[in-house]
């Protein structure tokens, strides 16, 4: 994972509000944390563009899932 990923998954671990001290791994489902909700996808969908310049439609984003499902839509775009 290069620096600019790295990077850019901190931001999309601060758009879904989940804070560094927590543990996560890849398969962690963001759907399933406390603090998803709609704002939160917004935050997301926003992050993934900001950061990755990646636009990304509501039904595509349905299908992700975990950190692992994000990073693989990022890595193959």
């Amino acid at each position: 994972r290069d620096s600019s990923t790295s990077r850019g998954l901190g931001d999309v671990y601060k758009a879904v509000e989940i804070e560094a001290t927590e543990e996560l791994d890849l398969e962690t489902e963001f759907r399933n944390h406390d603090n998803w909700d709609s704002l939160t996808k917004l935050s997301l969908i926003a992050v993934l563009d900001d950061e990755f310049d990646i636009i990304i439609e509501d039904d595509k984003l349905e299908t992700l899932n975990t950190f692992k499902d994000l990073l693989e839509f990022i890595s193959n775009k």
